[in-house]
């Protein structure tokens, strides 16, 4: 079967994206994400959405992780979301639903805005903080980042007794002078440092809130760009009208045999 494929990205944070609205994708044929997705042998994504009509909102996103298992996906929803404007489906404002619910979002100036979900579950500890915006996010406060050896440190908390039966993303975060942050990712899903993380970076603005007392908006800058995380903090780790905010392009299109 020949399909048609858009690629998009978000601050680096790259998708595979299919207008599934006649359902010729199977979505429970896990295998064509892992082949989608694949930078070897496919055209190589961190992970494949799947644009679906729903009866009671503009669209429904479907969204596949690079190895086929399915999270909310903060970037990728993004994305979905400058999709849907180039089929038509939307204009500048839409409401969708997704894994973990319903979202609204707004693109004006080459950015799109997605509402994330209020009240996310919140735990601080001595040495870390895991919060949960649609997906995990394990995150540890270190000095200069980008020394780091990611993957081999990122291993021992996504394989930690803790974490391994469901996996959770593990986040490494830099303080710096502003009121901005500086992060890096292991993805679960993809196994593998991204180039941004759009729920992480959002868990990452609020661990940054409640450990500095940042305030709103804050900047994220990560391997791929920036992003910018608004939000009202309602008490120390309890905050609702959430936003992520960034750029969200298309890269190319193309067919693809399957």
């Amino acid at each position: 079967m020949i399909i048609k494929f858009y690629k998009y990205q978000g601050t680096g944070n790259d998708f595979v994206m299919i207008d599934n609205r006649n359902k010729s994708i199977d979505k429970t044929d896990l295998s064509i994400a892992q082949q989608l997705c694949d930078r070897k042998f496919g055209i190589g994504a961190d992970g494949l959405i799947l644009i679906e009509t729903h009866a009671e909102f503009d669209f429904e996103i479907i969204y596949f992780n690079a190895d086929g298992t399915q999270s909310f996906c903060g970037n990728g929803s993004r994305c979905a979301v400058a999709f849907a404007r180039e089929l038509g489906i939307i204009q500048d404002s839409t409401k969708f639903l997704a894994i973990d619910g319903v979202h609204e979002a707004k693109i004006s100036d080459n950015k799109v805005e997605l509402k994330m979900g209020d009240n996310p579950a919140f735990e601080e500890n001595e040495d870390f903080f895991f919060i949960e915006t649609g997906s995990p996010h394990y995150i540890e406060y270190r000095e200069s980042v980008f020394e780091i050896d990611l993957i081999t440190e990122a291993h021992k908390i996504r394989y930690n007794n803790r974490f391994k039966a469901k996996g959770t993303n593990v986040n490494y975060v830099e303080k710096l002078r502003d009121n901005s942050l500086k992060m890096r990712t292991y993805e679960r899903g993809v196994e593998d440092e991204t180039l941004s993380c759009g729920t992480g970076a959002t868990a990452v603005a609020l661990s940054g809130s409640s450990k500095f007392d940042l305030v709103s908006p804050i900047s994220i800058h990560v391997p791929g760009g920036e992003l910018e995380i608004k939000f009202n903090k309602k008490s120390k780790n309890l905050f609702d009208d959430i936003w992520l905010i960034g750029p969200a392009n298309k890269v190319f299109e193309g067919t693809i045999s399957i």
